[in-house]
């Protein structure tokens, strides 16, 4: 029993190691002089850490508008896909309604269809309404998650009856229960989807590189991109900006990792 268990922890090792071995890299690099890539093979680690790096890379691409734009973004999107989805699910899990499991069905059949399908639907109503190169167009098809309803619906089918029935019998309405009652007790699955969301929408890359045309409105991985074709061949510099952008996500998942995993483990198959 105990040489299965050191087999299954050094395969496990052995993965997460795999995992991160490119980021590790990537700082590695960032931390580099931009000649010592030239070596044959290349290094793995730096002669010296040349941190000037990371200044360079703020200083070649305005960064602070990108990051709060894309910190703008993020966190809209992300209060917009908590509030629907967890209306939404409370609705799927314990409302009942004539075509209930029929509608939800349809929802998750959306599922099926590949995001890159919508974009040009997307983009030809956001131009009809004149909201391209603007926040209301970057924000507004990003408010509501399918994946996230799914998420909310299967957290609530998790919370139990008495508690519903208690707060009806003190003559609780179904807005009172679902803001006061069932949201707070559904606080792992919420911040779950407050993370996974905000995750998603700090590393959105296609649907801002269509709908924003300005400088002004770039987010950080348009940023990014861009910086990549000015500096395509000094790989230290591109690895400080890259670093650069992927720290608020290692922050956030490092706070929220207790809540994220909590909030997975409860929203199982019912």
């Amino acid at each position: 029993m105990r040489s299965r268990r050191w087999l299954g922890a050094t395969i496990l090792s052995v993965l997460a190691l795999a995992m991160v071995a490119p980021f590790l890299y990537m700082v590695s690099v960032s931390l580099m002089d931009e000649t010592e890539l030239l070596r044959w093979p290349p290094p793995l680690l730096p002669d010296a850490l040349h941190t000037g790096n990371y200044a360079a890379a703020l200083e070649a691409l305005p960064f602070a508008p990108v990051f709060v734009n894309s910190a703008i973004l993020a966190g809209c999107v992300m209060v917009g896909q908590v509030l629907t989805s967890a209306a939404a699910g409370y609705a799927f899990a314990r409302m009942r309604f004539p075509g209930r499991d029929r509608v939800f069905v349809a929802f998750l059949a959306v599922l099926t269809v590949p995001a890159i399908v919508l974009l040009i639907p997307r983009f030809m109503l956001i131009e009809a309404l004149g909201w391209v190169d603007t926040y209301t167009g970057l924000i507004s098809t990003e408010l509501v998650s399918v994946w996230g309803i799914f998420l909310m619906r299967q957290f609530f089918l998790t919370l139990p009856r008495d508690v519903e029935d208690a707060a009806r019998l003190d003559g609780a309405g179904e807005w009172t229960l679902f803001w006061r009652v069932m949201l707070p007790l559904a606080k792992p699955g919420v911040a779950a989807l407050a993370v996974l969301a905000f995750m998603d929408q700090w590393r959105s890359f296609l649907w801002p590189l269509i709908v924003t045309r300005s400088a002004q409105m770039q987010v950080v991985e348009v940023g990014l991109a861009n910086f990549h074709t000015l500096y395509g061949t000094n790989w230290p510099y591109q690895m400080a900006a890259a670093v650069t952008i992927t720290l608020p996500l290692i922050v956030v998942c490092l706070l929220a990792q207790r809540y994220l995993m909590q909030g997975l483990e409860v929203t199982g198959p019912r």
